[in-house]
């Protein structure tokens, strides 16, 4: 699969994940990951775990969040560090840091959300 974030359900969901439009990414994303197939499918799946994640981090279920972090990270891990145009190591990297925000439960400043994109 080509991706190409600049029309359609995947640069419509990177436009609402910009601005923190977490579910409605989730939701758009969800129609391309729907047709997709092998590791298109869990790269996908990845990002669609992002945003559920901050989506559930805005409703305040932080255990929600962490757990889904943790397991679009277990998919990013099959991926190369760049995929689909996304830089992958980034993204892991920032995942890493929000887990660690998260685990130590703290309060003040959290860090940006992750880069898609």
């Amino acid at each position: 699969m080509r991706f190409d974030w600049s029309g359609g359900a995947l640069a419509e969901g990177l436009r609402c994940y910009r601005n923190e439009e977490f579910f409605l990414a989730h939701e758009h994303w969800e129609s391309v990951w729907l047709t997709s197939e092998g590791l298109d499918k869990a790269f996908l799946q990845a990002l669609i775990q992002v945003a559920a994640a901050f989506h559930h981090l805005q409703r305040g279920n932080h255990v929600g969040a962490a757990s889904l972090l943790r397991a679009a990270l277990r998919r990013l891990e099959t991926c190369p560090d760049r995929y689909g145009e996304i830089a992958v190591m980034t993204l892991r990297e920032s995942i890493g840091v929000w887990l660690q925000t998260l685990d130590q439960q703290e309060t003040g400043p959290h860090p940006a959300f992750p880069p898609i994109g």
